[in-house]
């Protein structure tokens, strides 16, 4: 993925300006989920996360519990960009 495709879709994202807000811990994690729900590049933030194995933060609606639990799950899937996006 080249780096205009990356900003292309975190100019659309919901959380753009909001980046701190992304990443708290705990309870807290839930009501950063809430600006993803919506989001009409959720798909494409939730790949990112998954692809690049993010570690922090909420992603695409997920957070960083539920994405590792999906890596585990599902080790077969050499491209959630594909899987996801397309």
């Amino acid at each position: 993925m080249s780096l205009a495709e990356v900003s292309e879709w975190t100019l659309q994202a919901k959380c753009r300006d909001m980046a701190d807000a992304l990443f708290p811990e705990g309870k807290d994690q839930k009501r950063a989920r809430v600006v993803c729900r919506d989001c009409p590049v959720r798909s494409e933030c939730l790949a990112e996360a998954l692809d690049n194995r993010i570690e922090w933060g909420v992603w695409g609606g997920m957070t960083e519990r539920e994405r590792r639990a999906l890596l585990r799950a599902r080790p077969d899937i050499k491209s959630w960009r594909d899987v996801l996006c397309s």
